[in-house]
């Protein structure tokens, strides 16, 4: 008779077999990042949809020019994290990242919730963001006099519906994902350099419009609506406390929580741990740095934004681009087109390499099907894994309306900082003697700052989200039961972790 799986709730994975077991195996992935390759991916993935939409979208619809506020509160939010993340990342440095990171500090079950969380939160972000370029290229053609073809003209540039540009980029990106990572690298390094080019033409031009004026024009909140569909998509915050307005400080917290969409992803700058040199150190910086690089542009394009067109003025569907016509610079139209198509691409590309390395490490342990952690013998890349990714991206980009889901994405990576935050002060007590290439300054008190930064922003979610979400995690932990506790590669194996160790190690030689 098999012996029965052992509770998955007191499976834990060692330290070391998180980071040692697959050095040199079929399922090791070789370096390819350097320190400087991971600011780039950084900011490769965190400047993109945010800084030619969502500072403008805010500032009319719910913060006015307090939107500057928002992005720095989104923004120090997301730094007190990053150092949590760098903490775990210089003590594990393997692509799981917070999935990981749970899987050694808390066990097996929660390791499962953070990383179908993360899923979530990537897959969604890839899909949301491949129709936000196909939107901003179908409109960079059309500035450009650019006419699609009759029949063609209908599956271009849709919000929803089949979209051949969606379609185009995911294929071409996930292709180039699972070439390799040195080929993904080099072309994210010239895309980003061209973005970041076109960003200071836009912050330098917008400059010379600046008009004082428009930042001490204080908006007058709104009152509520009070029916039932506007009580689904209020905040939850205004629900408990009976406030649903938009402007005032009340819309620059709930902006603040849609704002947390731009710097998602400083987190994926984790999961390359296992493909970088020096990892315990150079991991921390690369996160580290990339998001302050990150907040000080965003900063400076929402201070330009606002700066130059009125709250109450600002076209919400293209605020940048409008802001330039008004001000009679139309020529700027095709330079924040351009830069635009280029920020999303690198946003895609480094999604669809985050999400491909979370996935990988939940093959490895068994939670998922572990055929999809073969490394491709040419390429040496996950290849299955990318590919199957890729299609599941492209299905969901092209058959579900995603633009309407981007606060789960937020929902999702807010959720995963948390236990992020919660992993740095529980193995501080737990493995205090674990080696470290970065440590969390005054800790606790930056990890709890986190957490209770994280809930204030997960409370001005709309109340819509957090049932969507819901419904996401119930059905995971049921997966989870049905596949991921049989499955997974800890399974039958009881502590304690001597045992563990020697049996995990004789499975994956065999």
């Amino acid at each position: 008779m098999a012996e029965a799986p052992s509770p998955s709730i007191s499976r834990r994975l060692p330290p070391g077999e998180a980071t040692d077991r697959w050095t040199g195996a079929r399922h090791g992935l070789p370096q390819a990042y350097r320190p400087a390759d991971l600011i780039v991916l950084g900011i490769g993935v965190m400047i993109g949809a945010g800084i030619f939409s969502i500072a403008g979208r805010q500032a009319a619809t719910m913060a006015g020019p307090g939107v500057i506020l928002s992005f720095m509160i989104a923004g120090i939010t997301s730094l007190l994290v990053a150092f949590c993340f760098a903490e775990l990342s210089s003590a594990l440095p393997t692509s799981g990242s917070a999935y990981t990171f749970t899987y050694v500090i808390f066990g097996e079950v929660w390791a499962w919730i953070v990383g179908w969380a993360l899923l979530m939160e990537l897959l969604l972000a890839t899909a949301v963001v491949a129709r936000a370029w196909s939107l901003y290229a179908a409109q960079m053609l059309t500035d450009l006099g650019v006419r699609m073809p009759g029949p063609l003209a209908g599956f271009t540039g849709q919000v929803k519906g089949f979209d051949l540009f969606a379609l185009f980029i995911l294929v071409a990106l996930t292709a180039v994902v699972a070439l390799g990572a040195r080929v993904g690298l080099r072309t994210l390094w010239i895309i980003v350099i061209a973005k970041l080019l076109a960003i200071g033409a836009v912050i330098v031009v917008g400059a010379t419009h600046f008009d004082q004026k428009n930042l001490s024009t204080i908006p007058v909140p709104a009152a509520p609506a009070g029916t039932a569909e506007d009580t689904l998509h209020s905040p939850l915050l205004g629900i408990l406390f009976g406030q649903t307005s938009a402007f005032g400080w009340f819309g620059i917290f709930a902006a603040s929580a849609v704002i947390a969409f731009a710097y998602i992803g400083f987190d994926v700058v984790a999961t390359a741990a296992e493909e970088s040199e020096d990892a315990p150190r150079s991991i921390p910086r690369g996160i580290i740095r990339g998001l302050v690089i990150a907040t000080v542009i965003y900063i400076a394009v929402a201070l330009v934004m606002v700066g130059m067109t009125s709250y109450d003025k600002i076209d919400s569907n293209a605020p940048l681009a409008n802001a330039f016509r008004q001000a009679g610079d139309g020529f700027m139209v095709h330079i924040i087109n351009i830069g635009a198509v280029l920020g999303l691409t690198t946003v895609v590309l480094v999604l669809l390499v985050g999400l491909t390395r979370v996935l990988f490490s939940m093959a490895r342990d068994g939670l998922i099907p572990r055929q999809l952690a073969r490394l491709n013998r040419s390429y040496h890349s996950p290849t299955r894994v990318t590919l199957f990714i890729g299609g599941v991206a492209i299905l969901l980009a092209e058959f579900v309306p995603v633009l309407t889901l981007e606060p789960l994405v937020v929902i999702g990576a807010l959720f995963v900082f948390i236990a992020v935050a919660c992993g740095v002060i529980r193995m501080r007590r737990t493995m205090p003697d674990l080696p470290r290439g970065f440590r969390v300054p005054f800790s606790p008190g930056v990890p709890i700052a986190s957490i209770l930064a994280c809930l204030w922003l997960l409370v001005n979610l709309q109340v819509i989200t957090w049932l969507y979400f819901i419904a996401w995690m119930a059905f995971g932990v049921l997966v989870y039961l049905v596949y991921g506790r049989r499955h997974s590669v800890l399974s039958g194996i009881r502590p304690p972790g001597g045992a563990l160790v020697a049996e995990v190690r004789g499975r994956h030689r065999r």
